[in-house]
């Protein structure tokens, strides 16, 4: 029987000195206003009392106790669909998420998602501070394109949002994806990319080298295999490791190199051997939020993009599965 997706287990914590709203929003990973709701719901308690004030002073060594009303109604229900589970435990979960799917409920987009599909299997951590359901993003630390595959892991309680939340920011992450570009890459020879991304100018819903708003952007690229295509062009099998998490990172960056995707009609151009971007979170290696001992997930690289460097004349490397060296 499916865990009930509307609780939420008590969150226990020992404070630090500091604000109560600003001391909880910084453990727990979530926003002060979500924090200031608790506490005006009775939901918060310092030492066994229950606290009245998000601005009660803390001295730091008093027992939190946090206990999370039901999440209310996001209208993104829980859907029957099947998961591709690399790891789980009562803290968390790896999914193999498969191209086509949708990380979170988007404008136009409440079924279907990966979290749909989460909620149908087992209960995520309770999010208030969400407007509709497309703001509705339960346990979501990272996300994947929809049409990019592979590794993604999800928080199953408030705690554990906060520890891979953290993870992610400072950096204590190592994420390697799989991909088909176009171009002659001289072999074994990385390419590091350092330069800055921010929303195009014109097209919204691109990102750029540059644009509005730029973000430092760094991705280390590894060429594994290249051939001519038969049409006049090369293709490469790259490994590649961002060192920070920028939207469309890869895409933008190796469309900046002039070697975009294959199949990537955003970037790039659509592609007769692969009906999406060819694109593949491959490995994800990430502190465990209780333990604190590194997970070493691993999403095999799929049939579509194996077949389609096949289709086009390649050879597969023989160490393709195997881990990269940090």
């Amino acid at each position: 029987m499916n865990a009930d997706p509307t609780s939420t287990p008590p969150l226990a914590l020992t404070a630090t000195a500091g604000r109560l709203d600003a001391v909880l929003a910084a453990q727990s990973g979530v926003s002060r206003s979500q924090v200031a709701g608790w506490i005006a719901g009775g939901h918060v308690q310092v030492g066994g009392a229950v606290a009245l004030k998000p601005g009660q002073k803390l001295r730091g060594g008093e027992a939190l106790l946090v206990t999370p009303p039901p999440i209310r109604d996001a209208a993104v229900l829980p859907e029957n669909v099947p998961l591709d589970v690399l790891y789980e435990d009562e803290h968390l979960v790896a999914i193999n998420k498969p191209p086509g799917m949708v990380t979170h409920p988007a404008p136009g987009v409440s079924s279907g998602t990966l979290v749909n599909a989460l909620l149908g299997r087992m209960s995520l951590p309770e999010q208030q501070d969400f407007d509709g359901p497309e703001g509705y993003r339960p346990g979501i630390v990272h996300r994947l394109d929809k049409d990019t595959s592979g590794v993604i892991v999800v928080a199953k309680t408030v705690a554990a949002h906060a520890s891979l939340a953290a993870a992610f920011k400072d950096r204590e992450t190592r994420k390697t994806y799989l991909a088909i570009v176009a171009g002659l890459w001289r072999a074994e020879r990385p390419t590091a990319v350092d330069v800055p991304i921010g929303r195009h100018p014109v097209q919204r819903q691109r990102m750029t080298v540059g644009g509005a708003l730029a973000r430092e952007a760094q991705t280390l690229f590894t060429p594994l295999a290249t051939h001519p295509d038969g049409h006049g062009r090369t293709l490469t099998l790259v490994r590649a490791q961002p060192r920070t998490g920028r939207t469309h990172q890869l895409r933008v960056h190796l469309s900046h190199l002039g070697s975009p995707v294959l199949g990537d009609t955003v970037y790039g151009r659509e592609s007769t051997v692969i009906a999406r971007q060819a694109l593949h979170a491959h490995f994800l290696s990430v502190p465990h939020p209780v333990s604190g001992e590194t997970l070493h997930l691993h999403a095999p690289a799929p049939d579509d993009l194996l077949s389609a460097w096949v289709a086009l004349g390649g050879v597969l490397p023989t160490a393709l599965e195997e881990a990269p060296q940090d």
